[in-house]
């Protein structure tokens, strides 16, 4: 999965990881560009993927995720969504974001013009039961950290409503583990 330091312990095992965008461009910000993630993760929770948590915030998502090759999976989710997200802001002609995309690119990448994602996926093995929920606390507690919401629940794209038992929930996230 490209030229990241970081790896898959266990590509089946349950991970946490960090999805970024580019120099840290805020793009989730409209419903649209926050609808192409979603959809792209219900896409691969038909498979074999399993969700146990997520936040997407303006410019990075945090995902605890399982799959049999969780390493591939966040490969095509992360090369589908660049290729939407980029194709969204030209259609709609967000050459601000676009310039800033074609800047920051990475000189390796010669086999394209822009780049979305930075490299890799920061992931981390969750090995036990304790670790789980402090991963899972750590997603939801995000938005509240950064002063966007008082309570986790309160932030739309995040799977603490799953957890709160709230009927507004987005995707449908495995709670009991």
């Amino acid at each position: 999965m490209g030229r990241s330091r970081y790896t898959f312990t266990q590509p089946d095992k349950p991970h946490f990881l960090t999805l970024t965008v580019l120099h840290w461009i805020p793009v989730f910000t409209r419903q649209n560009t926050v609808a192409i993630l979603l959809d792209s993760l219900r896409w691969l929770m038909e498979e074999e993927f399993r969700l146990y948590a997520y936040v997407i915030l303006e410019n990075h998502l945090h995902l605890l995720a399982q799959s049999p090759q969780l390493d591939k999976d966040i490969a095509r989710f992360k090369a589908y969504t660049a290729r939407q997200l980029i194709d969204y802001l030209k259609q709609r002609k967000v050459s601000t974001i676009l310039d800033q995309l074609a800047f920051y690119k990475k000189k390796h990448k010669s086999d394209r013009v822009l780049q979305f994602w930075q490299e890799g996926s920061r992931p981390e093995w969750v090995i036990d039961e304790d670790m789980m929920s402090q991963k899972v606390e750590y997603i939801h507690q995000n938005p509240v950290k950064r002063g966007y919401v008082d309570f986790p629940e309160h932030w739309r794209y995040s799977s603490a409503r799953n957890y709160a038992g709230c009927e507004d929930r987005l995707l449908d996230v495995i709670t009991v583990w």
